[in-house]
């Protein structure tokens, strides 16, 4: 098996509803996404991907449809607290809003980064790890083995 890994960066804000510290009020993040698959290299001489696990640009475009273009310059806000009304409201205002169904820490955003990106690799690849830096020193990790 072999693992590859492609970067990403993304804008987007978000607002948690009920949390008790300085970041309860909204803002943003520069976040950069790391995400990891694994697979064995095609071995095909007549195949035009032969020697790769994936292309790098398949893996760029499932993350760019997926996650970054959804999510970029967008506020995430938890669509079953009563902040859905600002995100309303924001709406009305013409910003770009996206409703969780969970509260959008950088703990659930993996997870629903991992959803989003496991329905869309092809058979033979796995998702392996993603690490979401949320600041320049701080980020969160999912493993595929801790989560089967």
């Amino acid at each position: 098996m072999i693992r590859i890994t492609k970067i990403f960066t993304f804008e987007t804000a978000h607002v948690l509803y009920n949390y008790d510290g300085k970041c309860k009020n909204m803002h943003g993040h520069s976040y950069k996404l790391f995400v990891t698959v694994k697979g064995k290299p095609i071995n095909d001489l007549e195949n035009p991907k032969n020697g790769m696990v994936v292309d790098f640009g398949d893996i760029k475009a499932i993350v760019k449809a997926e996650i970054v273009d959804v999510w970029d310059h967008a506020v995430l806000i938890n669509g079953v607290s009563p902040h859905r009304e600002m995100g309303e409201e924001l709406e009305n205002k013409g910003q770009k809003v996206i409703y969780c169904n969970f509260q959008p820490t950088c703990e659930n955003m993996l997870y629903a980064i991992a959803a989003k990106i496991k329905s869309k690799l092809p058979a033979d690849i796995s998702l392996a790890y993603l690490k979401l830096h949320e600041t320049e020193n701080s980020y969160g990790e999912w493993f595929a083995e801790d989560n089967q």
